[in-house]
């Protein structure tokens, strides 16, 4: 998960925006077949950008429809790519999820690092 600039779960199935689950493509893609896929989804966003500017309601449905099936591919959408049986918890505020201990222990270690930060920043002294 190289780049992600959100935190994602132990289990590598979700990442974290706004306290929010996203979950992330199948882990068991080839290379090739992920980067086919979204190369895909890329364009299919373009095309609802192109559609929305030229109010083509028809395109847009259409190039959504796009979207949805190429995050189904990716694992992103659809049935689950893990098979131990875990509900999907795709788009649930982590605070209502088995995740949420863990996601707060991740928050108060950033809040820590933070404070460190400043310390070293400010020749000692907190703000």
């Amino acid at each position: 998960m190289a780049g992600l600039k959100h935190p994602v779960t132990p289990d590598g199935r979700y990442f974290v925006v706004r306290g929010k689950l996203w979950r992330l493509a199948n882990p068991g893609l080839s290379a090739a077949v992920r980067s086919a896929l979204v190369r895909e989804l890329m364009a299919a966003r373009s095309a609802v950008r192109s559609a929305k500017l030229s109010k083509d309601v028809t395109a847009e449905a259409a190039a959504h429809l796009a979207v949805d099936i190429a995050k189904r591919k990716l694992g992103e959408r659809g049935p689950v790519w893990w098979t131990d049986g875990s509900p999907d918890l795709n788009r649930h505020m982590i605070k209502n999820t088995p995740y949420a201990s863990w996601y707060s222990g991740l928050r108060t270690a950033g809040r820590r690092e933070q404070r460190t930060q400043s310390v070293d920043m400010d020749g000692g002294q907190m703000p």
